[in-house]
């Protein structure tokens, strides 16, 4: 890995340089002529490149090879997301250009410009030596930035056109167990008594906010002259307008605790000493936010059920021999992981 965090393209995932120079000769000719492409290793979803040219560095995302999960790679959305967050959002990457057609380099794909930042990720984060003082400012940092996400003005801004907040954690419920119905390889029990779990117990929504949809340290830039500054906002693939107590839910989900065990704590460095604890970032958000967390159990659940569906997908693609990446292998254990947690929730009544 170089020293931007950047690698050679993975075999079966490499751009046609070629092809992509012509298109953005005549779409997008400011960018100049790329002299490299390198690729960012990082998450379990789009892929994303870095396009080095000889003017700057530019950020490229795709779906993922084989991938048939439209709503969850939808790159004219995410792209049509950013330049609605522009005028009113400053901690995003600037969007450059939107491709649509498949036949450039085998899917569609965007371009925004290159945000330099510090991403805390649990390979490099632990080596980091932070003090106790200064990972509580970086977790206080990340749930503060959630909440000045959702009080966006989705009318002024024109966020409200990206969903329809009614009715939108029912819609979510069902979605997501038909999802996992869909992408099932093995019969998990926890799983389904989950499913049954979420149906019943859905609860009623205040006032509908945006929400990024996969709100965790890897999708946060933090800038690296001063640590508790959040400066950039990564991966909008799911972002939409709802219940903004969903979002926290989801963010929750990934906030892993010391006692969480080392399984879990490979998705995130939330469980270093200092860090704020889930039920921590729960009150600091109540009191930031004025919102009531009356229900926050069960959107920490389905947050939790949510991701485990997320990895139940990718491991089907894994599992399909759609992918030779062998990070997706690992994934049923993260599934069965966040089962056995959920249930344990349930179980305690609390975070």
């Amino acid at each position: 890995m170089t020293q931007d965090g950047t690698i050679p393209v993975r075999a079966g995932e490499a751009i046609d340089h070629q092809a992509l120079q012509a298109w953005l000769g005549q779409n997008a000719p400011q960018m100049g002529n790329i002299q490299g492409i390198v690729q960012f290793p990082g998450g379990f979803s789009n892929l994303t490149y870095c396009l080095q040219t000889d003017r700057k560095d530019y950020v490229l995302r795709r779906p993922p090879i084989g991938a048939n999960i439209q709503s969850a790679h939808d790159m004219g959305r995410e792209y049509r997301v950013l330049s609605l967050l522009q005028p009113h959002y400053d901690r995003i990457p600037t969007p450059i250009v939107y491709c649509d057609d498949p036949a450039v380099i085998g899917g569609p794909f965007y371009i925004m410009e290159r945000i330099k930042g510090l991403i805390l990720r649990p390979g490099n984060a632990p080596g980091m030596n932070f003090s106790l003082e200064q990972w509580r400012s970086l977790s206080e940092a990340l749930t503060d930035n959630l909440v000045t996400l959702h009080s966006l003005d989705i009318e002024k801004t024109g966020l409200r056109q990206l969903g329809k907040p009614e009715g939108y954690v029912q819609r979510q419920v069902e979605g997501w167990v038909k999802r996992y119905g869909a992408a099932e390889t093995e019969i998990i029990e926890s799983m389904n008594r989950l499913t049954q779990w979420l149906e019943r117990n859905i609860p009623v929504s205040g006032p509908a906010a945006f929400l990024h949809n996969d709100y965790k340290f890897d999708n946060v830039l933090f800038n690296s002259g001063y640590l508790p500054q959040v400066c950039g906002v990564l991966d909008w693939e799911m972002s939409t307008v709802g219940d903004p107590l969903m979002d926290l839910g989801a963010a929750l989900a990934w906030w892993m605790e010391a006692g969480d065990g080392a399984a879990m704590q490979y998705y995130n460095v939330t469980w270093l000493p200092g860090n704020l604890t889930r039920r921590e970032v729960a009150e600091r958000y109540a009191e930031k936010s004025g919102r009531n967390l009356k229900h926050i159990v069960f959107y920490y659940v389905f947050g939790m059920f949510k991701n485990a569906v997320i990895g139940q997908q990718i491991y089907a693609r894994w599992k399909k021999g759609l992918t030779s990446d062998a990070r997706f292998g690992q994934l049923i254990h993260m599934i069965k992981g966040l089962a056995i947690k959920a249930e344990k929730t349930l179980e305690q009544g609390k975070l």
